[in-house]
């Protein structure tokens, strides 16, 4: 049945990645996500119904423009693939079910602002606190309990003091994401908390190699790892979490 759900949802999530590009491209800009339809950046030129099917118009056109021949990023085929792989695998885990739903619609926001924090260095607050809100209601009415608004506060706090302290470091977007990270993980935040900040190490280290004292002046987008953090408790955490306790004893 979870698999039957999985292999369902795939196909639809597939437009809404498409979805999430148009988002990610217009919405810093403040221009509308809905109209006018899709058209090229470059040319302006309206995208037509044959050349926007999610994937698979991009590899048909070689990642270029039909109209002007201007390359297309790489990053919106991976933006549609990656909400699609991640809502079947959240139907594959929990089922058919609201869980599934909620965890489906954390992943999305997940993929649409690691897509604006790798462009544009920023977290919308018009996306992750409205998301937030929705996951905190969601999981509290599917599952009442203290927990998530507990974890997401204490996530928050503990990434605010973070940048508070190295400011260069990460911005409030990154404090404003975690709290919904905490609000849709609940006890197994620590553990996206922790391979966020481990995942992160790896581009760090590359820029210090590269660039010695001054990639300490030197950003990157943190939003990505953490909603990699966040896959990883959403889909391992709590076995992470008891291996750990397990250890401990």
């Amino acid at each position: 049945m979870a698999l039957a759900a999985a292999s369902i949802a795939f196909f639809p999530a597939l437009a809404v990645g498409s979805f999430l590009n148009v988002v990610a491209a217009r919405l810093p800009l403040g221009r509308s996500i809905v109209h006018p339809p899709s058209a090229c950046m470059t040319c302006e030129k309206e995208i037509a119904w044959y050349d926007n099917v999610p994937v698979l118009s991009w590899l048909v056109l070689r990642g270029r423009c039909r109209n002007c021949g201007t390359s297309i990023s790489w990053r919106y085929p991976a933006v549609e693939l990656a909400t699609a792989l991640l809502v079947a695998a959240c139907f594959w885990k929990f089922g058919l079910s609201w869980d599934a739903a909620v965890a489906s619609f954390f992943c999305v926001v997940l993929v649409v602002l690691s897509a604006i924090d790798i462009d544009r260095r920023i977290v919308p607050d018009r996306i992750v606190l409205p998301a937030a809100a929705i996951v905190l209601v969601g999981q509290t009415v599917l599952h009442p309990s203290a927990e998530w608004v507990a974890a997401g506060f204490g996530a928050s706090l503990f990434l605010l003091l973070a940048a508070l302290v190295h400011p260069s470091g990460m911005g409030m977007g990154d404090v404003k994401l975690t709290l919904l990270l905490g609000f849709a993980l609940g006890r197994t935040v620590p553990v996206a908390m922790f391979a966020g900040m481990f995942s992160a190490l790896v581009p760090s280290a590359v820029l210090f190699a590269r660039h010695g004292l001054r990639a300490r002046k030197m950003k990157i987008p943190f939003a990505p790892f953490l909603a990699l953090g966040g896959l990883v408790a959403l889909f391992a955490g709590q076995p992470l979490v008891d291996a750990y306790l397990t250890l401990l004893h």
